[in-house]
C-alpha cells in the first residue's frame, strides 16, 4: 500500500519516537509554542510516498 507519514511540529514534549507505529487515541506529544510562536500551536502534515497531501481528506477517511 501507500507509505503514509505524519509530521508534527511545535511540540513541547514528545511521547512517541520517530518511526514508531501508533494507534488511534495514543498520545504522541504535547503542544507547545516553539519556533517563535507567541501562543501554543500545532503544525500537522500528512505525506503519501514522500509527497504532501491534503490532511483533511486523509483524516476524513479515518
Amino acid at each position: 500500500g501507500d507509505q503514509i507519514m505524519t509530521l508534527y511540529a511545535h511540540l513541547q514534549q514528545f511521547s512517541a519516537r520517530p518511526g514508531q507505529q501508533v494507534s488511534r487515541g495514543d498520545a504522541i506529544g504535547r503542544v507547545g509554542n516553539s519556533g517563535g510562536q507567541s501562543r501554543s500551536a500545532l503544525y500537522f502534515e500528512v505525506r503519501r510516498g514522500g509527497e504532501p497531501i491534503n490532511p483533511q481528506r486523509w483524516i476524513a477517511r479515518r
